[in-house]
Parts: C-alpha cells; sequence; structure tokens
C-alpha cells in the first residue's frame, strides 16, 4: 500500500453519525486512512459502541478534547453541529465528510476523500473559524431578582417560538437594554452567518458571509408584515422576554427547553470559544453557496 504524506497531526478523533445505515465500512476506510497517514486514532465512544468498532480505543468528548489535535466528522451539518459545540472550548480542529443531504459545513464528498484527507493533514488546507453563540433561560422571582434555569451554546441559532397548541406568541426583544420591537409572531430567530443558511434562510432572512460579526434576528411568520429581519453587531447581549403566548419553548441549535413562562428572559451573546474547520485547499465560501443553493444551475 502507498505510503500517504507526512501529517502535521499526531492525534485524530474519528466520529460518525452512527445510526446511519452503512456507515460502519465507511468509518472503517477513514480509520484505515489516518492510519496509514502516520495518526494515532480513537473513536468518540458512542460511535464505536453503536458501531462495535473495536479496532482503535474509544474516547468521550471530553478525552478527544484533551487528547486529540484533530477530528474527522463522518455525517451531515447535524452531526458536526453537535460535535462541534463539545470541542469548541479544546480549540480541536473538525474535518468534514458528508454524509447527509446538504452539507454546508461538512463539505468533503466520500469520493473525494481518499485525495482530500490525506492533503488536509499534510497541512494543506483553508482553516476557518466560526463564531458561536452563548445564551442563558432566566426566570424573575419574588425579590426582584432573577433565577437562571437554562445555559447553552449554539453555532446555528437561538430560537424562541410558540407552543404546539397555541397560535402565536408575544415577545420583546432588546440589544444592550435597548428596544427593538414587539413581536407578535410564531417566534423569533437569532441566528449566527453559519445559522443563516438554515431555519434563518428558510423564515426569509439574508444570508451572511462567516466572517461577519453579526447576528440576524429573524422573526417567524409574524403577525406584523412590517417586522422584517435585521441584522445587528454580535458585540452585545439580545435578550428577548415572553410578554404573551402559551407553552413558549427556547431552541440551542438542538438543544431545547419547553414551557417557558410569561416574564422569562432569553439572553444571547458572542461565546468566548469559536468552531475551526479545516477544508480542502481552494475551498470557498461562495463556491458552497452556488452549489447547495444550485446558483450555478443553467450556467454555462
Amino acid at each position: 500500500m502507498p505510503t500517504l504524506p507526512n501529517c502535521r497531526f499526531q492525534h485524530a478523533a474519528l466520529v460518525g453519525k452512527y445510526h446511519a445505515r452503512g456507515i460502519r465500512p465507511v468509518l472503517e476506510d477513514v480509520a484505515h486512512l489516518l492510519a496509514r497517514s502516520g495518526l494515532d486514532v480513537s473513536l468518540e465512544s458512542e460511535t464505536a459502541l453503536a458501531t462495535g468498532m473495536s479496532d482503535y480505543p474509544a474516547l468521550s468528548l471530553a478525552d478527544i478534547g484533551r487528547q486529540c489535535d484533530v477530528a474527522v466528522v463522518v455525517g451531515g451539518d447535524g452531526t458536526m453541529l453537535a460535535i462541534a459545540r463539545e470541542l469548541a472550548r479544546y480549540d480541536v480542529p473538525l474535518i468534514g465528510v458528508n454524509q447527509g443531504r446538504l452539507g454546508f459545513i461538512t463539505d468533503i464528498q466520500l469520493k473525494d476523500v481518499p485525495s482530500a484527507l490525506p492533503q488536509i493533514l499534510s497541512g494543506r488546507y483553508e482553516r476557518e473559524e466560526r463564531a458561536m453563540l452563548e445564551g442563558a433561560v432566566v426566570r424573575p422571582l419574588k425579590d426582584g431578582g432573577f433565577e437562571t434555569i437554562y445555559e447553552g451554546h449554539a453555532i446555528n441559532e437561538v430560537v424562541v417560538s410558540r407552543g404546539a397548541t397555541a397560535s402565536m406568541v408575544e415577545l420583546r426583544a432588546e440589544v444592550d437594554g435597548q428596544f427593538i420591537a414587539n413581536y407578535r409572531a410564531d417566534g423569533l430567530i437569532v441566528s449566527s452567518p453559519t445559522g443563516s443558511t438554515a431555519y434563518a434562510l428558510s423564515a426569509g432572512g439574508p444570508i451572511l458571509h462567516p466572517g461577519l460579526c453579526g447576528w440576524v434576528v429573524v422573526p417567524i411568520a409574524s403577525h406584523t408584515l412590517s417586522n422584517r429581519p435585521i441584522v445587528v453587531s454580535d458585540a452585545g447581549t439580545i435578550t428577548i422576554e415572553i410578554v404573551a403566548g402559551k407553552d413558549a419553548s427556547m431552541n440551542f441549535d438542538m438543544q431545547s427547553l419547553a414551557s417557558l413562562m410569561h416574564g422569562d428572559r432569553v439572553t444571547v451573546r458572542r461565546s468566548a470559544h469559536k468552531v475551526t474547520f479545516l477544508h480542502p485547499q481552494g475551498w470557498n465560501y461562495y463556491a458552497t453557496l452556488r452549489r447547495k443553493l444550485r446558483w450555478n444551475e443553467g450556467v454555462t
């Protein structure tokens, strides 16, 4: 078997969308490629358990953060989001192999793994950092104070939305204490540039380049047609207060909290941590948009 290029990394973690059909052979191929590249290879513990792969050590996400200097994620954007949130605090760079449907942030296709992955491992890549959101839900107390009932991080978005049986919610939004608007709507999205191509886009929000230092605030099915998306600086804190509506819920990417009460406040700010992605050389964001959103259809 041919020797692959010298690797600038030492210990790779391999994470898979372990419930996907046929994932084990894909993971085995990637693991063998990593090992042939001269890396120590470990599997994320749930990936190892679900696939039955036992040829490599299994590590928790915390141990991956402490022991590994790169992680290869095989799956869709949802898999990448879940792993990236956990590893961002350890500054572990991520390489995404797409086995999902869209693949905005898992950008190496399976057919390209044998050529693209060794190039990245040898140090020939495009490095990109993405901002993260962090936030909390605080609840008013009878003595006039507030109690924090939830804290979380998100890469895509924070969403406050109506309950399953309610018609709409009323939400009051502020930035650093400055009132923006009251929204009577199905909900409100606070999206990062990364998340601007996700739920916020389907709700009518603009696409933000990942290099921008801003968030987009997007109402969902607003009762007032003049309530439009707005882009705000990510240097401030966004506060969303539940004014009216039953069983409102909050979602940080895929982490949710249901049955918010009137007076509860969701606060959103920029996290001190960033997510680092490693892309194949020549990668650029605009090409990704053209390909994923099919902007190049009909172009000769």
